[in-house]
């Protein structure tokens, strides 16, 4: 209601506008009241000047949208890109980078997984970089640092290995479970449990969500590609032609 509300008044701005004859702010009751009367009259005739009217409201606002999110990437680009700490895997030498903030136990992240290992690798030169960013609770937040802890003690491949286990993983997130995903991926379990607490995986946490913060994220998945952040689930076909234009600016 608020947006064809506002688009009703953007409408009724470019009708005034063209009323060029006399000073709108100088009429009299009866001339206003004719005027009303007029443009009334117009939208009941035409109405579809109103979504004309809202589809020029939402191209405004989105635009508007994307210059802020271009000028907060731009700002944040090291933080994005090269933090020195995030997971980085397909092409590393890829020539397009693509970041995605993620929780363990978000549904539109566990659906969007597969998809996005499909566009990495049938692409073939995707930078992926993923972002720890647990806000769906206290499993969330004990997933991403028996991840993050796999990765500091382990190295860059068992925490693929893990990665890709918790965002399918069913069931309660806790010390039983990772002891167990842990011994079946080969890791020493102990000492990645040990290291969770440690102030260098709080570190990483922290330091994702004052970066998300300044990127104005408060949902997952949220993927930031080139200069653009993506909000929310995205369909395989949809992500594929997102990175095509991105190429091509």
């Amino acid at each position: 209601m608020t947006r064809t509300l506002t688009a009703m008044a953007l409408a009724l701005t470019a009708l005034a506008s063209q009323a060029t004859a006399f000073d709108i702010a100088q009429m009299s009751d009866a001339e206003r009241s004719a005027f009303r009367a007029e443009v009334r009259a117009y939208l009941m005739e035409n109405p579809e000047v109103i979504m004309e009217a809202v589809a020029e409201l939402e191209k405004r606002q989105a635009d508007a949208q994307a210059r802020g999110d271009a000028d907060m990437v731009q700002i944040n680009a090291k933080d994005i890109f090269d933090d020195g700490y995030s997971w980085v895997g397909g092409n590393p030498d890829g020539d397009i980078t693509l970041v995605e903030f993620i929780d363990y136990r978000c549904g539109y992240c566990r659906k969007a997984h597969d998809e996005v290992q499909q566009l990495i690798e049938a692409d073939g030169k995707i930078r992926f970089i993923v972002k720890e960013f647990p806000i769906l609770g206290e499993e969330s937040v004990l997933a991403s640092r028996f991840a993050i802890a796999v990765q500091q003690v382990a190295g860059a491949d068992a925490y693929k290995r893990v990665h890709d286990r918790l965002i399918t993983f069913k069931g309660s997130m806790g010390n039983d479970a990772f002891t167990r995903i842990a011994n079946e991926e080969g890791l020493d379990a102990k000492t990645i449990l040990a290291r969770m607490d440690a102030p260098e995986v709080s570190g990483v946490i922290a330091s994702n969500h004052s970066l998300a913060g300044r990127l104005s994220i408060n949902g997952t998945p949220t993927f930031v590609l080139d200069d653009s952040l993506l909000r929310g689930y995205m369909p395989l076909d949809a992500m594929t032609q997102m990175v095509a234009d991105a190429r091509a600016k």
